[in-house]
């Protein structure tokens, strides 16, 4: 796999289990939507690179996120619609009705179930870590993107509206969690977030990304071969375009340094740093994008 990115001379990745996950890592600080969304298989296993078999394969989970410290906070208690579109959201790839795309979300952050609705409500499964739902995602149509990308929706019902400037079949992008995914397409492209104190990586760190159409995710880094996550923060099957990756300091890792996927450096503002990461068309092959974070 190709790879943009720079790492510091001064630093060198080591194995895991060298350095513990920090005591408390809160995602960065804003106004939108606390905890994390992704998908996983129907027991709630991360799936290699978000790259599905089949349609029928795809679910979708949420909570604090994957490696996310114990006191990171989940989404907030509540009751959420969710879609499925192509990555710029113009196409609406669910085929069933809005009302068959409820789900809740428990005090604790984590899917509880769907809602019933006469039958069509999707097909659920359990989250063999924390307990909570997972919730199948088809039916969707097959997606026009050209590098095979998928992206998935969750935001609040009280912020569903089909009037508001900018909305993405009446999802709003700064109140919605995004997720992307591919099926049956073999091409990598991804951003991977990195975070390094004294030249050692470190894990269960957050990262915030926001997408081409201002809809944002968190994701913390890890050790997880099975998914080739090497101490990374993943954001899986970016679409082309510009996304923004923000950093913040965090206990155990105040912001240092921060460079981009050219190798240049991040002005870090207060206590966060934002760097764009221009994604090119997948057709042009597997792609990681890094972003490396030097913490003090």
């Amino acid at each position: 796999m190709k790879a943009k990115f720079a790492i510091p001379s001064a630093i060198a990745i080591v194995t895991a289990g060298l350095l513990a996950p920090p005591a408390s890592a809160a995602p960065p600080a804003g106004s939108q939507l606390s905890g994390a969304i992704f998908t996983t298989n129907g027991s709630g296993v991360p799936v290699n690179l978000n790259i599905y078999d089949s349609k029928e394969d795809v679910y979708l989970n949420g909570g604090p996120g994957i490696n996310a410290p114990d006191d990171a906070a989940g989404l907030p208690a509540g009751n959420y619609y969710f879609q499925v579109t192509d990555p710029s959201g113009k196409t609406l790839l669910s085929t069933d009705d809005i009302s068959c795309r409820e789900l809740t979300v428990n005090s604790s952050g984590v899917f509880e179930d769907v809602v019933p609705a006469g039958g069509c409500e999707h097909a659920t499964g359990t989250d063999g870590e924390d307990g909570g739902a997972t919730i199948q995602l088809f039916p969707f149509a097959d997606t026009p993107n050209n590098g095979g990308v998928y992206k998935v929706w969750v935001t609040p019902v009280d912020r569903y509206d089909c009037t508001a400037p900018g909305n993405k079949q009446c999802f709003v992008p700064r109140y919605s969690k995004v997720d992307n995914f591919k099926v049956r397409n073999p091409l990598i492209v991804e951003i991977d977030v990195r975070f390094f104190k004294n030249g050692t990586a470190l894990d269960g760190y957050a990262a915030e990304w926001t997408d081409t159409n201002g809809a944002h995710n968190i994701k913390f880094s890890e050790w997880n071969p099975a998914v080739l996550a090497y101490h990374e923060a993943h954001f899986e099957a970016t679409e082309q375009g510009t996304h923004n990756i923000k950093v913040s300091s965090q206990p155990g890792c105040g912001l240092g340094a921060v460079y981009g996927p050219d190798g240049s450096l991040a002005k870090i503002k207060g206590s966060s740093a934002v760097v764009a990461v221009t994604v090119a068309d997948h057709r042009e092959g597997d792609y990681t994008y890094r972003v490396d974070v030097t913490c003090k």
